[in-house]
């Protein structure tokens, strides 16, 4: 399994995945599923994978295989004149990569199945995220829904819907994802460490601040340490249920 997640902030666009990937319980191995391409003033994307991982490494090598030659090779992600237009390549790679596993097609609930955040900004236009579907088609984040998650999402939501707020920084963003990273992974040994982290700047065109956060990480090891003890903290705190 996996767990990603993508943000939008005032500031720009934050992005985490997990690394763990398993085919049972006795074959747990460590992919990457953070991607990006950049040409330095022109555009910065970010692409994390979750589903199968023969369709997920299938479309990113395609999507990089246009890239080295790109007067030869069409379409390019390198090309594409906008955002929106680089979430459409890329969905319609997913759909074909999906649809290339057999004769007949797979459907959404296929042991292909593949879902897609895909973030960043093209030379003119603003920053934006989309989370595309196996299907082909894609959303768009925007103000009633400001960030993605892909993958085992159900444990790390809750800290995200209650702490979210767009004008957080870059550093207050790392300790929100920290937490609903570590709250996932301890309710489910099918998502694990190392986390990869991407922090995009707004208009800067280029790479942001990126990294590795491994389990021995000091502060990932506070933050997990201190936001049990703050659990246990407030259950305490609130008044025993009455028997009568």
């Amino acid at each position: 399994m996996t767990y990603c997640v993508g943000m939008v902030l005032d500031r720009g666009l934050v992005f985490m995945s997990d690394t763990r990937t398993n085919a049972g319980l006795d074959n747990i191995s460590t992919f990457r599923k953070m991607h990006h391409w950049e040409i330095p003033g022109d555009r910065v994307l970010t692409l994390m994978t979750a589903g199968n991982l023969a369709t997920t490494q299938a479309v990113v090598s395609i999507l990089d295989e246009r890239t080295k030659a790109p007067d030869d090779r069409e379409p390019s992600i390198l090309k594409a004149p906008s955002m929106f237009q680089a979430a459409r390549l890329v969905a319609d790679t997913l759909r074909d990569v999906i649809a290339n596993h057999d004769q007949n097609g797979q459907q959404a609930s296929s042991a292909f199945n593949a879902t897609i955040i895909l973030g960043g900004q093209i030379n003119g236009g603003p920053t934006r995220l989309f989370l595309i579907y196996p299907e082909g088609n894609f959303i768009e984040a925007g103000t009633d829904t400001p960030f993605f998650q892909i993958g085992e999402m159900k444990y790390g939501r809750p800290i995200l819907v209650r702490a979210y707020e767009p004008g957080m920084s870059f550093e207050e963003a790392m300790r929100l994802l920290l937490v609903s990273f570590d709250s996932t992974l301890k309710a489910n040994l099918t998502v694990g460490l190392p986390f990869d982290y991407h922090l995009y700047e707004a208009d800067s065109l280029t790479l942001g601040r990126s990294g590795r956060i491994e389990l021995d990480d000091p502060y990932f090891q506070t933050v997990s340490q201190g936001w049990g003890d703050a659990l246990k903290t407030a259950l305490d705190s609130l008044p025993t249920f009455d028997l009568g």
